[in-house]
């Protein structure tokens, strides 16, 4: 089994600025400048452990491209994809779109080089150059709708990836499992209404964006059912997010039975993380990598590929980012220094109210219509 790994260090150059964390600082409201929450270190770090730990030597590397204007087209407007180009070219950049996402001179081509990494891993699990892979990119992309950039997200690199992955690479069936810990609004907007796609969200209720990623989001027209929402409540640690991928996310791609998975990853769903309140530890991460694998296997050949998104806790990301991709390589693991202490949280055992939350989602599922038998 051979496990695809990308990473470019331009990446960590995706320049978000100085800011009070979220916001550009403004003495007169009392923001003094520090960083914004979104910068390099986090998936520097990432990348440094794999190296470190010795995991790397196991890793196929992929190398990068750019996303061509046309593919991003596929899933975001002109006028998006123009003004983020015309923005990058300002001496100290521009915008995302919602007034927090900056990104700096230069902006653009770093993000075309993060949605097509995306699209080269893509590429290479569809060929079979690699059983599965792990394209650490930047920015991130699923909260980006088509005509504007959202959440820290320019493009929608998983949506543009899967839209090539149907329209030149022949791939019929594609499931989006998203378990960072904000609803991936931005990539089940492109497919809201499309029954060949399947997306699947784990998301604390609520975090971001607000009033998104409701259970009752299920999908338009034919697509009606193929978009599934897990609104999961603050605090829900280890014994919860497996609960979900047992009761809904695995049940849901058995029925779907797709050609090809595709993840979007982030750890901000940490127990550690500045940016959400759930308590996930490396071992759980693992643990939901493993049995992804195991249903990937029985239904597409264990063709997963996954797209790195957020996670904000630079000092606990790397242990939870290795943990995964460990995992995809079937490599041991490297021993998590963090996880005594965060696997002794109060809260990792599936508590009452989030299994009636699981099941209440578990019962949409038969919505689902299968694909041909593998």
């Amino acid at each position: 089994m051979a496990t695809g790994y990308l990473y470019h260090e331009i990446f960590g150059w995706h320049d978000t600025g100085s800011n009070a964390g979220l916001f550009g600082a403004d003495p007169a409201a009392g923001l003094q400048p520090y960083m914004h929450l979104e910068n390099a270190e986090t998936k520097r770090r990432i990348h440094e452990l794999i190296v470190v730990s010795g995991l790397i030597d196991r890793l196929e590397r992929v190398r990068p491209r750019h996303a061509s204007e046309e593919e991003i087209l596929k899933v975001h407007t002109r006028d998006h994809l123009e003004r983020i180009q015309a923005e990058s070219r300002w001496p100290k950049g521009g915008d995302a779109g919602d007034g927090f996402s900056p990104f700096g001179k230069g902006g653009y081509e770093i993000a075309a080089l993060a949605a097509g990494g995306v699209i080269t891993m893509v590429e290479a699990v569809v060929s079979g150059d690699v059983t599965n892979g792990y394209a650490l990119v930047r920015p991130p992309g699923h909260h980006a709708v088509a005509g504007s950039g959202m959440g820290f997200c320019v493009f929608g690199n998983l949506a543009i990836a899967a839209r090539h992955a149907r329209d030149v690479l022949g791939v019929r069936r594609i499931a989006v499992v998203d378990w960072d810990v904000h609803h991936g609004n931005g990539t089940q907007s492109f497919f809201y209404g499309d029954p060949d796609v399947l997306t699947i969200s784990l998301h604390q209720d609520n975090c971001f964006p607000p009033d998104s990623g409701a259970l009752t989001e299920r999908g338009d027209g034919a697509g009606f059912g193929y978009a599934l929402n897990v609104p999961l409540p603050p605090g829900t640690g280890d014994g919860g997010y497996l609960y979900a991928m047992d009761r809904v996310v695995a049940p849901a791609l058995q029925r779907f039975r797709p050609d090809l998975i595709l993840v979007a990853s982030g750890f901000d769903g940490s127990a550690m993380d500045p940016l959400a309140r759930q308590l996930l530890t490396s071992e759980g991460y693992r643990t939901m990598t493993r049995r992804l694998m195991e249903v990937a296997e029985d239904l597409c050949g264990g063709r997963i590929a996954m797209s790195h998104e957020g996670g904000y806790n630079p000092v606990y990301v790397p242990f939870c980012g290795l943990a995964v991709i460990e995992t995809l390589a079937g490599a041991e693991p490297f021993a998590d220094p963090f996880l005594p202490v965060v696997s002794g949280m109060a809260g990792q055992d599936l508590q009452p109210h989030q299994k009636a939350l699981v099941d209440e989602v578990a019962a949409l599922v038969g919505d689902i219509s299968g694909g041909p038998a593998a």
